[in-house]
Parts: C-alpha cells; sequence; structure tokens
C-alpha cells in the first residue's frame, strides 16, 4: 500500500478511506454469519431458534449457583428483569439500525461513535469471546477431570471410569483436548461444516433440563429433597455486596446482540425481528427458570458454580451414574463442537485491531497460524489458573458483556444519530447505564476482595 504523493487527487481518496473506516461493520457481512453461525433460513421459527442457540450458551451452568446466592424468589425475579432489559436493549439497536440501513452492531457503533467507538465493540467482543472459551475449557476440565473449588473433590468422567492417574488430570486432559479437538477445529477457515451445531446445541440444553427435571420432581415425589430458601440469607454488608457478584452472570447468559444483525438481515419482513427477539428470549428464560429451579432443588445449598460437576454423586434414583454421564458428555461434546464457533469471530475481531489495513487473514497462512496458536495458548493456560466459571463470569459479565448488551445500546440512543429515541427511551437509556455501572462495578469489587481472601486463607 502506497503513501500518497501528495497531490491534490489523493485528498478525496483519504477522506473517504476515514468515512469507510468509521462506517465499516466490525465483521464483514458473508464473514460475520460465518464466525458465529450460519443463517441460512429466513423464516420466523428459523430465526427464533437461531437466536435462542446465540443467547443459551455456558451461562445456564452457572445459573443455578446464582439463584442459590440469591433465594429462589429473587433469582427468578432477575433472570425475567435481565430478559426484560435485554428485549429493551436489542429493541434500540434494531430501530436505530433500520432507520439508518444498517446492518452490523460494529456499523452501528462506527457511524454513531466514530472509528473509536467501532474499535471499543471490537475489543469488548475479543474480551467477552476469551472469557466465554475460558469457560467452556474450565468448564471441560471440571467435567472430565474434576474439580475440588469448594474444599471438596467431585470426580470427573475419567476419575470415575479409570480412577486417578496422571494422564487424566486437568492439565493433561485440557492440553490433550487443546491439541486433538480445538487445534484441528480452529483451523478451518469457513465453519459450513460446523453450522448444525445450534441444532445440538439447543436440543442438550432441552436434555439437561428434561433429565434434571425429572430428577428433582422424582425427589420432590419421594421426600428426599430440602426445601430451598426463598430469600438470601444476609448477615451483614458483605453479604449484601456479595450478592451482586451474581449479576455478571445473568448479564452473560443473555448477551446475543453481535449475532442479532445477522439474523435480522436474513428476514424479508423486517417487522419479524420484534416478535423474533420477544419469542427466543421468552423460550431462553423460560429454560434459564427450569434449570435454575430444578438445579437448585435437586443440589440444594451443595450446588457448584458450574452445575455439571454436581452430576458426579448419587441422585438417589435407578440408575443414576447413567444418568450422570449423559447429561455431562452430552454437554462436553456441545462445548468442543460450539468453541470454534466463538474462536472464528474472536480470531478475526483481534485481527482486525492488531492489522486493521492489512487483507484478511484467511488470505495470510503465517498470521493465521500465529493468531491462532497463541490464542489457545492464552485460553488454555488461563483455564489452567482460574479455578471456577464464576470467577471467569465474573470478569467478562462485569466488564465486555454488559458494554456489549446495554452500555453501548443505551448511548447510542441517547446520540440518537438517526432521530428515533423518545424520551421513554432516553429514561430507560440512563436507568440501563446506571444499573449496570453501579451492579457490575459493586460486583467487581466483591468478586476481587473474595478472590483475595481466599488467596490468603489457601
Amino acid at each position: 500500500m502506497g503513501l500518497g504523493n501528495g497531490s491534490s487527487s489523493d485528498v478525496p481518496f483519504a477522506s473517504h478511506k476515514a468515512m469507510q473506516d468509521e462506517t465499516t461493520p466490525l465483521l464483514p457481512i458473508k464473514a460475520e454469519e460465518d464466525a458465529v453461525h450460519e443463517f441460512n433460513g429466513a423464516s420466523f421459527s428459523g430465526a427464533v431458534f437461531n437466536l435462542s442457540t446465540t443467547i443459551v450458551g455456558a451461562g445456564i451452568m452457572a445459573l443455578p449457583a446464582s439463584i442459590k446466592m440469591l433465594g429462589l424468589i429473587p433469582g427468578i425475579l432477575m433472570i425475567v428483569l435481565v430478559a426484560l432489559l435485554t428485549e429493551a436493549s436489542i429493541d434500540m439497536l434494531v430501530r436505530c439500525s433500520h432507520q439508518g440501513k444498517i446492518t452490523s452492531y460494529g456499523w452501528l457503533m462506527g457511524d454513531t461513535f466514530g472509528q473509536w467507538g467501532r474499535i471499543a465493540l471490537q475489543v469488548s467482543v475479543v474480551i467477552n469471546n476469551i472469557g466465554v472459551l475460558i469457560v467452556y475449557m474450565i468448564i471441560i476440565g471440571d467435567v472430565l477431570s474434576g474439580t475440588s473449588t469448594t474444599g471438596v473433590h467431585h470426580s470427573g468422567i475419567f476419575e470415575g471410569w479409570f480412577g486417578p492417574h496422571v494422564w487424566n488430570s486437568r492439565p493433561v486432559v485440557l492440553l490433550a483436548t487443546t491439541l486433538l479437538v480445538f487445534a484441528p477445529l480452529v483451523s478451518f477457515k469457513r465453519l459450513d461444516s460446523l453450522r448444525y451445531t445450534s441444532a445440538l446445541s439447543v436440543a442438550l440444553a432441552v436434555v439437561f433440563v428434561v433429565i434434571t427435571a425429572g430428577v428433582a420432581i422424582v425427589r420432590l415425589v419421594e421426600g428426599t429433597v430440602e426445601i430451598p430458601k426463598l430469600f438470601p440469607e444476609i448477615d451483614g454488608i458483605s453479604s449484601v455486596w456479595k450478592l451482586f457478584t451474581a449479576v455478571p452472570v445473568l448479564v452473560t447468559a443473555y448477551i446475543c446482540h453481535y449475532n442479532v444483525h445477522s439474523i435480522d438481515n436474513e428476514l424479508e419482513d423486517k417487522t419479524q425481528i420484534k416478535p423474533i427477539v420477544q419469542t427466543s428470549l421468552g423460550l431462553c428464560s423460560s429454560v434459564y427458570i427450569a434449570t435454575s429451579f430444578f438445579a437448585y432443588l435437586l443440589f440444594g445449598e451443595a450446588t457448584l458454580a458450574d452445575v455439571l460437576a454436581n452430576f458426579d454423586s448419587d441422585l438417589r434414583i435407578p440408575f443414576s451414574s447413567v444418568f450422570n454421564d449423559i447429561v455431562r458428555v452430552s454437554y462436553v461434546v456441545h462445548i468442543m463442537l460450539v468453541f470454534p464457533i466463538v474462536f472464528f469471530a474472536l480470531r478475526l475481531n483481534l485481527d482486525g485491531l492488531l492489522f486493521p489495513t492489512a487483507r484478511h487473514i484467511s488470505c495470510d497462512n503465517r498470521r493465521f497460524t500465529i493468531i491462532t496458536v497463541s490464542l489457545l495458548a492464552v485460553i488454555y493456560v488461563a483455564a489452567i489458573f482460574i479455578p471456577s466459571i464464576w470467577d471467569a463470569f465474573q470478569f467478562t459479565g462485569a466488564t465486555a458483556a454488559v458494554l456489549i448488551g446495554f452500555i453501548f445500546p443505551a448511548m447510542i440512543i441517547l446520540r440518537d444519530p438517526y432521530g428515533v429515541s423518545t424520551n421513554r427511551d432516553k429514561i430507560l437509556a440512563v436507568t440501563m447505564i446506571v444499573l449496570a455501572v453501579v451492579s457490575n462495578s459493586v460486583a467487581l469489587y466483591s468478586d476481587t476482595l473474595n478472590i483475595f481472601y481466599r488467596k490468603q486463607e489457601a
């Protein structure tokens, strides 16, 4: 790429290039679709299915622990509240995008706040996706190798089948998974072959809910479950601060904003996007409430941050070990298949930040390999040293996720570049920003103290 000769003919080109930089979508339309899910269907049901797949991820495994912390009634109310705020924030993005003929979240941020707005969103997506992938790997380690984060060891599948050995320890299992499963899958430059994992995702979520609900109902009928606490136990100011640590987990569970434009772009009737979002959020909220309620009912105060790790004990029903293994193995396989989809978007956005003027990463094998290997190494090391998915959710949920899901949409509607904002929108936007900043700041502060105290006790 030349530097130009300083002639007047270079000026229009420079002006056009600057404008293009500020309004270029976060991802190219085709690449953005490939980066997360392939949206081939433009039907109402297909769009609901794809958006629901985006929403339901690893966050579902930490929700029962949130219910344990908040109490049954406040916990369920918080799940509903965050769903309503998510619907409102997506509606803000969609209305602005339709008015401005915008086809991506990144493009909307760039059009509203300039190049730095687009970069801010890219950084947030990178942080959020790294956090999600670390959570995926932690869950795989918990399920296959076991976990002892609460002081009580919960056996993994390999340990239960073969006993404890060096080869089935967490570092070795995760290294083998990275080299033998993730490395080949993330080496694909196109994700067409993985587009059907969205169907598997929803199916496995249903399997998890059905098995958990079935076991909990049987135990409830037999009278062998403890009555769950309806409200949190407050025994001082520190316990109040600790309640806020559930907020980032709930926020992360609903982040789907970066896929809304991809789904909207596939619809012939743009007015369908609003009922599609509402239907998807209603479906996912039902799954979340059912999972949280029945898992907390089943495991009570022994519910772990990663509830999958609880499925190593006797469920007190016939074929308990079989149901345990079905739940854990199926969800681990699901995570392994979804991993490259999230990784693809991460790699593309990180490359855009580091090499904004370079050719597309898929055309440069050397850059593609270096970024891929570096990201896998960072995620692997982080998954070894971060003890719990709760800690990972605290950071990503209280920073990148809350920016993507609530603060950026609220800022866009307050700036109102397309004249669609009403007084109600502005009041709601200010409320969202205040709630997001205050609650997540307290959550970060509380979680940092908890981590510090854990290290002192150790």
